[in-house]
């Protein structure tokens, strides 16, 4: 049993880092300000240094619960998906809908900041799991000749940077498609070059 002050910070805690998502969304890292953060949580700026000890320290809170929450969903859907076709189908689509459904998080994502490296980092060690994930179902269906032979982790960070480049275009308005039809599309684009490359050998 948790005991009413541990419920009592685990809720303002969340309301700071749920605020600070909104504030950096809004306006990146670097204008982003603690007044805005605590005024967005309903709470005194006081309360908010209880809890965190800098903006960075915020900043990296909100990167480190979503980046958990969406590798989680994206390993789930890969892992319950059958053959190499399925999972970069479920890597593709997973990613696309949580860029959809989590809009914020990926505007953050895409903030460059001179004075802060931490997101590119965060970036692409959150994302390297489910990339080896991809690759490691590259180089099964290399093994079972569904495929031909490729760098297996080299194609599968391909695909991410591709699905990344769909996620982009998405998030700055000029799409009108469902994220199904984006996904599918890439898979048709990635699939065509995997199955080509396997006919050539």
């Amino acid at each position: 049993m948790k005991t009413k002050q541990q419920v009592v910070s685990e809720f303002r805690r969340k309301a700071i880092v749920d605020a600070a998502r909104t504030v950096f969304a809004r306006k990146g890292f670097a204008r982003g300000i603690i007044d805005e953060i605590a005024d967005e949580a309903g709470i005194a700026k006081g309360t908010v240094y209880l809890y965190f000890r800098s903006k960075k320290q915020i900043y990296k809170a909100v990167l480190d619960q979503d980046m958990a929450f969406v590798k989680a969903s994206t390993l789930e859907r890969i892992d319950a998906a059958k053959n190499l076709k399925d999972k970069i189908r479920a890597f593709t689509l997973a990613r696309i809908e949580n860029a959809e459904t989590r809009k914020e998080f990926f505007r953050i994502m895409d903030t460059e900041s001179e004075s802060l490296s931490v997101t590119r980092s965060q970036y692409r060690e959150w994302l390297r799991e489910p990339v080896l994930r991809i690759a490691s179902a590259i180089e099964d269906a290399s093994s079972h000749g569904e495929i031909g032979r490729v760098p297996s982790e080299k194609v599968a960070w391909i695909i991410a940077d591709m699905t990344r480049g769909t996620i982009q275009r998405r998030l700055l308005g000029q799409c009108e498609t469902q994220p199904i039809e984006d996904s599918e599309f890439l898979l048709g684009f990635i699939w065509a070059a995997l199955e080509g490359r396997a006919s050539a050998l």
